[in-house]
């Protein structure tokens, strides 16, 4: 059976009528100077979905702080920078920020990427990837980015580019899944899985099967259902504010169970992030797929979300009955045990 990854779409949620703070994380008052976030969240989580990468290209000093940060095992899937599935936008954003007399030189430079971008890129999350905590990169382009000769020439331009990691493509317009044979051949040739997403349907949406389309790995994203707020809301966050029921996760975990006994491993990621509703919601995940749940809770996010009450108190119950460590003389009295615990450690 596959290797299972449940986790959100990003850590860090500081600010905003969503913030995670006093839901999720302490509030920022009652925290101690050593509460780091990410450390944290790794008790809960073994894996993680980096969408900063989106906005920055990653460091590599940055990326060593966060491998160092979290336990063995534990893996970051990290999201491509707007420059490689953006361009249009990445280069909008830049050009506002040239002054504006600027000549037209200035404003091709800023066009796509270029090589130096990817080795930009490789490098930045080369720490993970030399930790063995590098998941998968996540490649997600515009609702706007249609299926025609250009942008199938585009997809497997990045696809060569990336070839050797795990890469998901998550792909949205509707055009991609009309022509689903030619969408899974392009995949299938790089290994690259196609990200299963589920969020609001509009005429101009994707129509996916949630099947997986390679043997490799299976990536599948949960962004909501908030259809009111998708397009049109007061702030970004808005659009993030809803939380599953257990019914309607209950479809989504069953698909996942199937998937993860014809993959080698399963990533499973909520993006529904507003007020920590990701978290709650991959907690209800992990508990009906049989999944442990690590880590406390503090008593505000069972009393947010109520549903997640009994899988919390289950958990402490859990560990408050599991066998206490053995005491320091009889670890002693047994060499033999110690030193085959100092090499497991190590």
């Amino acid at each position: 059976m596959a290797d299972l990854r449940i986790g959100t779409s990003g850590w860090h949620y500081p600010s905003g009528r969503g913030t995670w703070n006093g839901v999720f994380y302490p509030p920022p008052r009652g925290r101690s100077r050593a509460f780091d976030e990410l450390s944290y969240y790794a008790e809960h989580f073994n894996t993680v979905e980096l969408n900063s990468t989106f906005y920055g290209q990653p460091r590599a000093e940055v990326a060593r702080g966060w491998a160092a940060r979290t336990p063995r095992g534990f893996e970051f899937s990290v999201k491509l920078h707007q420059k490689f599935t953006h361009p249009s936008l990445y280069a909008k954003r830049l050009a506002g920020a040239l002054p504006r007399d600027a000549g037209s030189e200035a404003l091709r430079a800023i066009g796509g990427a270029s090589g130096a971008d990817l080795d930009q890129f490789r490098k930045g999350i080369e720490p993970l990837a030399a930790a063995g905590k590098l998941g998968a990169l996540l490649a997600q382009f515009p609702a706007g980015f249609k299926d025609d000769e250009a942008s199938r020439e585009t997809l497997a331009g990045l696809l060569r580019a990336f070839r050797g990691y795990r890469v998901a493509v998550e792909l949205r317009h509707r055009s991609w899944s009309d022509r689903v044979a030619a969408t899974l051949g392009l995949l299938n040739q790089f290994g690259a899985a196609w990200v299963q997403i589920d969020e609001p349907k509009f005429q101009c949406s994707i129509r996916q099967n949630f099947l997986p389309n390679v043997r490799g790995f299976y990536y599948m994203r949960l962004h909501g259902r908030n259809a009111a707020a998708w397009w049109r809301h007061d702030r970004a966050e808005d659009r993030y504010d809803y939380l599953y029921s257990s019914a309607e996760l209950k479809a989504l975990a069953g698909t996942a169970d199937a998937v993860r006994h014809l993959v080698q491993k399963t990533y499973l990621y909520t993006n529904n992030h507003f007020s920590a509703k990701s978290v709650a919601n991959a907690v209800m995940l992990k508990r009906q797929l049989g999944d442990p749940i690590e880590g406390a809770y503090p008593p505000e996010f069972a009393a947010r979300y109520p549903e997640t009450a009994g899988i919390v108190a289950a958990s402490r119950a859990e560990r408050a009955a599991a066998p206490a460590p053995a005491p320091a003389a009889s670890r002693q009295s047994d060499p033999a045990g110690a030193a085959a615990a100092r090499r497991r450690r190590r």
